[in-house]
């Protein structure tokens, strides 16, 4: 889809739409302007990245990159709800942007059907604002987390397994990267449970997070990891540490 030049000021028809979310004080015109003019990519169309994009989508952020290289299958129905019966076998990301483009038609949606790998990935991200983890393997975040070091752009970082979830935000010079918190990648595990609620609540805490970032307000999730376990309703953080031998971010502020 092409990009449409936007108008950097809100319309009367957006002051509609966002009327109750320009009632919060740190957020107001001027937060919503910067949502509108901001551009932050998807990674992943799944479980993370259909509620994400559309609570992105819903608040405003003018344009929406989605990337997957993925189609549609049936056991992916009970958590990503972008994508309905009717979608089967079609590719993620223009079954999303199909159903992201009837909820907000305001919003740029640039569908890319490709695998994140080490020699596109500072390409996909170029330019963007922030990115959002909505992906499932520990492998393609490795080279997300690389690119956005590379590139100095925010990255949100959510997993999940079961009822078990965590979140983190990762600033390139600020934090510690992906790469510190997990020298050693956990063994993948394919396929792993997942029960459609746990995705549904971090990618709301990711979008939480995008909105303040993106808008300057709040306290983020920066250096700290948050745990969520759905089972027992804990909730814990834990302070996260810089590895200065990191060999994507060194360890440098």
């Amino acid at each position: 889809m092409r990009r449409r030049k936007r108008n950097p000021n809100l319309t009367e028809e957006e002051r509609v739409r966002y009327a109750r979310q320009l009632l919060f004080p740190p957020l107001g015109e001027e937060g919503q302007k910067r949502l509108k003019r901001a551009h932050v990519v998807i990674a992943g169309l799944g479980g993370l990245g259909c509620p994400a994009a559309i609570y992105l989508a819903c608040a405003g952020v003018g344009h929406l990159t989605l990337v997957d290289a993925d189609r549609v299958e049936l056991s992916n129905l009970n958590r990503q709800i972008l994508h309905w019966e009717e979608d089967v076998a079609k590719e993620k990301v223009f079954s999303a942007s199909r159903k992201l483009a009837r909820l907000n038609s305001k919003v740029n949606l640039t569908p890319l059907a490709e695998r994140i790998t080490p020699e596109n990935v500072r390409q996909l991200i170029q330019g963007a604002d922030l990115v959002i983890d909505g992906l499932d393997n520990m492998k393609t975040r490795f080279i997300l987390n690389e690119g956005c070091c590379r590139e100095g752009i925010p990255f949100i970082h959510g997993g999940i397994d079961g009822l078990m979830g965590q979140i983190t935000t990762i600033i390139p010079g600020q934090t510690p990267c992906l790469q510190c918190l997990f020298p050693h990648p956990p063994e993948a595990r394919r396929p792993f449970p997942v029960l459609g609620v746990t995705p549904a609540l971090i990618a709301s805490l990711q979008v939480m997070e995008a909105i303040k970032l993106l808008a300057g307000f709040g306290k983020l999730l920066t250096g700290r990891m948050l745990y969520i376990n759905g089972e027992t309703m804990d909730f814990s953080f834990v302070e996260l540490q810089k590895n200065p031998k990191c060999p994507i971010c060194g360890g440098a502020r």
